[in-house]
């Protein structure tokens, strides 16, 4: 175990594994197939990866890019990097080659950590970046990362020694995480240790999170919401966290049973697919007490249908963004029904505001930008000073959601600005729609969106997916909306499709169906 001499004061990143070895260093922190891993065993990998980075030459606030899917290397490589002053900087595993590279080109980073099975992916991307040569290691090595000169992360998680001590203060950026939002590109968001451990505090606390938790991660790491809601806090806590490396219903089903799990995070989509799945079957279930939905809203038909399938199962929702390390509002179990579709109240450290495109707050009822301000904010972007200065500007965090708090005091998300669909001068929340078209029992996920249209500038169309065996008509869906919402909000235009187009971390891609379908009101 590690006893770096350090500010007395100090509690970052790099001080969990040591503390949490202390408390619990025989008690199992990860399991990821057949590999398990102690918290005392943990710390040590921790301090040979640290030492192993400096003794490649890294210092304090070079970037360690790393892409690959969830892993157990995944969990040491954060606090390695943090214990180094290293900025870790994970990256969509599913990125092409010259995606990746405008990553490489943006971060700039000193060395390169991808999976055996992406290292080809990798070393495109390094070609097309056309960076200075850099430490390149894969977890594992076949003959592809051989042939391509990729040394093995073994070789850094075996290290003898520990690390010289590095002070990171609490301003000191320790991540780039690359936002996975659903309008636009990528942007670098700079994460500071101030931000990440103060978000964890908020959501341990607000999210009722314990020790005790058999936690089951099958969400992708390099997205902060599995990272740094679930899996950090969980070995800050001492809780143990088990590893799927596939988010398929049955994996995550024998999961559950195989590691008596209590605790697991999924966005909707995944909640939905799992609900329909034929390996679905609520016996399996008993365990599981806690569960967690954020990414996007949960329409309230399927926290009914949860709620009746799984009553012993007590539901979170988490509501945030990248910039906000991500957790900002919390609705916990005993709001579920009371405030379905809420967002929650501000998390423990954050304070929440509606702001009128001005700038000034707004009273209960009235729709305008979600903002907040706590010390979970992130430090802004990336070699972007007028994104920052937009991202911060009148001294609140602005989401680029839009919504309003009740007299009761909780969010309510009503669209991001540009899912808002303009008819003819009035605004449509494309929420309201999808939330009407749930309720019909033979739809299984549901989008709604804008297209352009001559006469009225939008026109209203939903992409709605059908249940297994369900028998569903576009006419059917424009019928039963029209019974529950003015005339100008019912969907003009109805698609049934097999599938939604999502990035991994389960958003579903707008931009890519007003793209598929932009020409539907112009035909």
């Amino acid at each position: 175990m590690s006893f770096q001499s350090s500010p007395v004061n100090s509690h970052s990143l790099a001080d969990i594994p040591r503390r949490s070895a202390g408390r619990h260093p025989d008690k199992t922190a990860l399991i990821d197939g057949p590999t398990a891993i102690t918290f005392g065993q943990f710390d040590q990998l921790v301090d040979s990866a640290a030492a192993a980075m400096q003794a490649a030459g890294l210092v304090k606030g070079d970037v360690l890019v790393v892409l690959s899917r969830n892993c157990w290397q995944m969990a040491v490589l954060p606090f390695a990097a943090a214990r180094a002053g290293v900025i870790l900087a994970p990256v969509n595993f599913l990125l092409s080659p010259p995606e990746v590279a405008s990553i490489l080109r943006l971060a700039k980073p000193k060395a390169f950590v991808a999976e055996e099975h992406l290292v080809e992916t990798a070393q495109a991307a390094l070609d097309q970046s056309e960076l200075p040569p850099l430490a390149r290691l894969g977890i594992g090595t076949d003959k592809r990362a051989a042939r391509h000169g990729w040394a093995d992360l073994d070789e850094w998680l075996t290290h003898p020694g520990q690390p010289e001590p590095v002070i990171v203060a609490d301003t000191d950026v320790i991540r780039l995480m690359f936002t996975s939002g659903t309008e636009a590109g990528a942007k670098a968001v700079q994460l500071t240790s101030r931000s990440l451990m103060w978000q964890y505090v908020s959501t341990i606390v607000s999210g009722g999170a314990a020790a005790e938790d058999v936690d089951l991660h099958f969400m992708p790491f390099y997205h902060c919401a599995q990272l740094d809601v679930f899996l950090l806090p969980d070995i800050y806590l001492g809780a143990t966290s088990v590893i799927l490396r596939s988010a398929g219903p049955a994996p995550i089903l024998r999961g559950i049973e195989e590691h008596g799990v209590n605790k697991m995070f999924a966005t909707p989509s995944k909640w939905i697919e799992l609900l329909h799945s034929p390996a679905f079957d609520p016996a399996r279930l008993t365990g599981l007490t806690k569960g967690y939905y954020g990414a996007s809203a949960m329409p309230v038909p399927v926290l009914r249908e949860l709620a009746e399938k799984l009553p012993g199962l007590r539901l979170w929702n988490f509501y945030g963004q990248t910039e906000m390390s991500p957790a900002a509002c919390i609705l916990p179990p005993q709001d579920q029904l009371e405030f379905a579709g809420s967002a929650g109240q501000p998390a423990l450290n954050v304070e929440l505001a509606i702001l009128a495109p001005d700038g000034h707050p707004l009273a209960p009822g009235q729709v305008g930008e979600i903002a907040f301000r706590s010390p979970h904010a992130c430090a802004g972007y990336l070699d972007d000073p007028a994104g920052t200065a937009a991202l911060f500007e009148g001294g609140w965090l602005h989401t680029g959601d839009q919504g309003y708090c009740s007299e009761a005091g909780r969010l309510y998300f009503v669209d991001r600005v540009k899912d808002t669909v303009n008819v003819g001068g009035e605004k449509v929340a494309s929420r309201e729609v999808e939330e009407v078209i749930y309720r019909l029992p033979e739809v299984q996920e549901a989008a709604v969106i804008g297209v352009p249209d001559p006469r009225f500038v939008e026109a209203v169309a939903a992409v709605v997916v059908p249940r297994p065996g369900a028998a569903l008509t576009p006419e059917a869906v424009i019928q039963f909306t029209r019974l529950h919402l003015a005339r100008f909000k019912t969907p003009k235009f109805v698609i049934l499709a097999e599938t939604l187009p999502k990035n991994p971390s389960g958003k579903i891609l707008k931009r890519e169906l007003r793209a598929q379908h932009s020409a539907l009101a112009l035909d």
